[in-house]
Parts: C-alpha cells; sequence; structure tokens
C-alpha cells in the first residue's frame, strides 16, 4: 500500500477518537446537569 495511504488512516483514527471523546464528554455533562436539574425543581 501506499505510505499516504498510512498517512491518512493515522489522521483518520485520531480524529474519529477526538470526536468520540467529545461526544461521550458532552453526553455525560448533559447527564449531570439533567440530574442536578431534578434535585433542585
Amino acid at each position: 500500500m501506499n505510505p499516504v495511504v498510512f498517512q491518512a488512516l493515522d489522521i483518520m483514527w485520531k480524529g474519529m477518537l477526538g470526536i468520540f471523546v467529545a461526544i461521550v464528554v458532552i453526553m455525560l455533562f448533559v447527564m449531570i446537569m439533567g440530574k442536578l436539574g431534578q434535585k433542585n425543581d
């Protein structure tokens, strides 16, 4: 395979990992805010 393809795959998996981590962090933040909102209500 072409070395450029390996470079592209390397960049791609790092990007996908970053997106996945961002989604998980946002989901946790929303869940925490939802629980805090229920207690004060």
